[in-house]
């Protein structure tokens, strides 16, 4: 029989009665003919409330700590969710992601996984039971409890569908799938039916928030079809995959914004070879993410260098910054930290023109200032004013007419 892997985010199972809804779809899809397995996560703010409980009593808590500490929030709602199928009239056991050998390295709180033991669970499976796996967690190979970070349960349901070698692996959330931009935000924003690996994975990292970055790219390694459903409703949500035909045309699919950013730049630092090597390498042991690195050339001894990163990762980045200023010499360091992103994201940018113009015309009409440009393949990226993000984001939907389904937009 075919597997089917369902995922269940904390809205989808907040309560009782959600949690028998969710019950419910997974019964559906075995009378369909489908083997299920469940992947699910902590029910409601229920990790934030450990999380709270945890910063009451210890302000710097030990990682190993927290990871056993969060990971009974799943735990509570996979043993829920079995009772509730059994009461149904389905067979089901819940099992950790220890006892099924998810087994990770030791990076307490945002660990990767390294293999799982698919033949445990098939056992449980053709025993015509409904497999229940807390989402989230793992342990490592001295039996230590870890956590994937926030989103992680999205990466063990990819992992297992990945494993297990499944026909779909279906994320149940609260939104009714991808949208072309964040629809609290962009009223008119429409609902893709496909999106690619590629451009999830673009608008995963650029804030869009319905899908789990390693989720997606555990999907693309293994060609795991990962369909993003909402659990109130029978609408067919969005299928993440690889390039279809249809989207060689289509310039945009879909555009983000990422507030809350900061700009750090070394004014005058030496131009030689190995001064961005120091600058970058000394960032990762603070264990900084930068984005959006950009390098001018002042005059032939002297350039500046200027990188983005998350506001919350501010005070690291500009100790950083403050200690090479004085080991490199550099004139000066300025912090901006009223900075966000807006970017647009599509395969269809490889091979056409004119996208940075309609994008940079777009801005400019509606006045939004751009601090600096990153670009790739199939993104370009601005940094804008904090106060301006939002116009911005409005500006370059309508410009890439993202209000309309992809069959109706222009491509020139």
């Amino acid at each position: 029989m075919a597997i089917v892997v369902q995922k269940f985010g904390g809205t989808s199972v907040a309560d009782a009665k959600k949690i028998r809804r969710a019950a419910k779809r997974v019964i559906e899809k075995m009378q369909a003919g489908y083997q299920v397995v469940v992947v699910a996560s902590a029910r409601g703010q229920q990790t934030d409330e450990l999380v709270r409980d945890a910063l009451e009593l210890n302000p710097n808590p030990p990682q190993r700590e927290m990871d056993q500490l969060l990971s009974t929030g799943e735990q509570q709602t996979v043993s829920l969710f079995a009772m509730a199928l059994e009461a149904m009239g389905s067979k089901a056991i819940s099992f950790t992601g220890g006892q099924i050998h998810m087994l990770t390295d030791g990076i307490f709180s945002k660990a990767q996984i390294k293999s799982v033991d698919s033949e445990f669970i098939r056992r449980e499976l053709d025993q015509g039971k409904v497999v229940i796996v807390a989402g989230f967690q793992g342990v490592d190979e001295y039996g230590n409890v870890t956590t994937l970070g926030r989103g992680g349960s999205d990466t063990s349901a990819v992992a297992l569908a990945a494993a297990l070698k499944a026909e779909e692996c279906e994320i149940f959330t609260d939104v009714d799938g991808v949208y072309t931009a964040d629809p609290r935000i962009f009223k008119k924003a429409v609902k893709l039916d496909e999106i690619s690996y590629d451009e999830m994975l673009e608008m995963a990292s650029l804030g869009a928030g319905v899908m789990h970055i390693r989720s997606v790219a555990v999907g693309k390694r293994y060609n795991v079809k990962i369909r993003v459903r909402n659990s109130e409703n029978e609408n067919p949500g969005t299928i993440i995959t690889h390039e279809v035909p249809q989207m060689e045309g289509i310039l945009v699919s879909g555009a983000t914004i990422q507030t809350d950013m900061a700009k750090i730049g070394l004014i005058g630092v030496p131009n030689v070879p190995g001064t961005a090597a120091k600058v970058f390498a000394r960032l990762a042991q603070a264990k900084v993410v930068v984005d959006d690195i950009i390098q001018t050339e002042i005059n032939p001894e002297k350039a500046s260098l200027s990188f983005v990163v998350a506001a919350a990762e501010l005070p690291a980045a500009k100790a950083v910054a403050e200690e090479l200023k004085s080991e490199l010499h550099c004139d000066n360091v300025f912090v901006r930290d009223n900075i966000a992103l807006v970017s647009v994201i599509g395969v269809g940018m490889r091979s056409q023109y004119g996208v940075a113009e309609r994008m940079f015309g777009a801005l400019a009409k509606a006045k939004v200032n751009i601090d600096s440009i990153t670009t790739s393949e199939i993104r370009i990226s601005c940094a804008v004013d904090h106060s301006e993000v939002e116009r911005a984001l409005e500006a370059v939907c309508l410009a890439f007419e993202l209000d309309k389904p992809a069959r109706q937009r222009r491509t020139a």
